[in-house]
């Protein structure tokens, strides 16, 4: 039978590439974002502009693009909703929707550490809240977080993005423990160097050869969906569980080709000694 994964901001970026390694599994794919219907000069790309160029590629790809607010209750609801009446279902949930801010307390206003504690850590769990029971009927599933693992001596200087996406990773956690072997399981995936996104490119995120491609998140999930029912509750970075894998040319992800780029740590130590 055929399985079907929800990605939350999927119009574009990570998010985007993310379905297009799904549909080349024959999965089907709902595509949610809070998407504009035309699109706009700093963000490229819809979920309906996704699923024609998924078409093009993967014609027989079954795919349901919903605008969907992970803010808004009444837009989840209507997500789940739509799901239910399309495929009944769904075996994966990638919470990748995100909203980023990399500043420290003194500079991170009220409305915009609401923003990213909304979009962030209450998105991802108002999306596993309404889906989970989609998951539960088929017995089996993954939710994975685009999250990092918890580290308490990595958090100064940018606190509320950090509570906002630890939020994420916590939620993953509680999930795994809730459904331990109940063959549900929840994990998180976490970039080792920054990603090209146009999150990088409109926050002013460095240049190309301070980036990897999406593709190397979109290599690591593939591999985890593959995992056993026993390996849930784990807290991943790309590069690191890739190499267990036995993967060890690192250098096909690099956005020029002669470049490396740098560890997101040493960037956000940057950050941190700038601001």
């Amino acid at each position: 039978m055929q399985k079907t994964a929800v990605i939350t901001g999927a119009s574009r970026g990570i998010g985007r590439s993310i379905a297009f390694m799904l549909a080349k599994n024959n999965y089907n794919l709902v595509l949610a974002a809070k998407t504009t219907e035309q699109e706009l000069d700093k963000l490229p790309s819809t979920i309906y502009s996704v699923e024609r160029e998924i078409k093009e590629v993967y014609p027989d790809t079954n795919i349901l693009p919903f605008k969907t607010n992970v803010q808004d209750e009444t837009s989840a609801y209507k997500l789940t909703d739509a799901i239910k009446s399309e495929f009944g279902t769904i075996d994966i949930l990638i919470n990748n929707a995100s909203a980023l801010s990399w500043n420290p307390v003194k500079k991170m206003d009220m409305k915009k550490y609401d923003l990213v504690n909304s979009v962030n850590s209450r998105g991802s769990y108002m999306l596993s809240h309404y889906l989970l029971p989609l998951i539960e009927k088929n017995g089996s599933g993954h939710v994975i977080m685009h999250s990092p693992p918890i580290n308490l001596d990595n958090i100064g200087g940018y606190t509320g993005y950090m509570m906002s996406k630890y939020g994420m990773t916590m939620c993953a956690l509680g999930i795994a423990q809730e459904y331990k072997k109940r063959g549900i399981v929840a994990n998180t995936i976490w970039p080792s160097t920054l990603i090209e996104s146009y999150a990088t490119i409109n926050n002013n995120l460095g240049d190309k050869k301070m980036w990897r491609k999406p593709e190397i998140i979109c290599d690591a999930i593939e591999y985890m969906l593959q995992e056993p029912d026993t390996f849930t509750g784990n807290m991943l970075i790309d590069e690191d569980y890739l190499r267990t894998k036995g993967v060890i040319d690192f250098k096909k992800y690099r956005c020029v080709a002669d470049s490396e780029p740098p560890k997101i740590d040493h960037i956000l130590s940057n950050i941190i000694q700038n601001n």
